[in-house]
């Protein structure tokens, strides 16, 4: 009789640490590709579209129409009104 008390596992005590890397990797990959970010993440950054006043802002202080000073002092006051906690249309949530 051949067991494995007397022959030792042989070759396939790799592959079951490879199937189990597998399957970790795995699911790691599809937690990733669906949105999942833990508990550490400050929440989805904001989208904003080309015609938000942030956008326009950033496009004026890109293009030289407004200085430095000027960009972040109504750039603060923008992200109070249309800011991360802003809902549809400028609400606050």
């Amino acid at each position: 009789m051949n067991t494995l008390a007397y022959a030792g596992p042989g070759p396939w005590v790799l592959f079951f640490p490879l199937v189990w890397a597998a399957v970790i990797l795995t699911v790691v990959t599809v937690l990733r590709r669906t949105g999942w970010r833990g508990r550490r993440g400050s929440g989805p950054r904001p989208a904003y579209d080309e015609q938000s006043p942030i956008a326009l802002l950033g496009h004026r202080f890109a293009a030289g129409e407004i200085d430095e000073d000027e960009y972040w002092r109504r750039l603060t006051v923008l992200e109070e009104q249309f800011g991360r906690t802003a809902g549809p249309k400028g609400r606050a949530r």
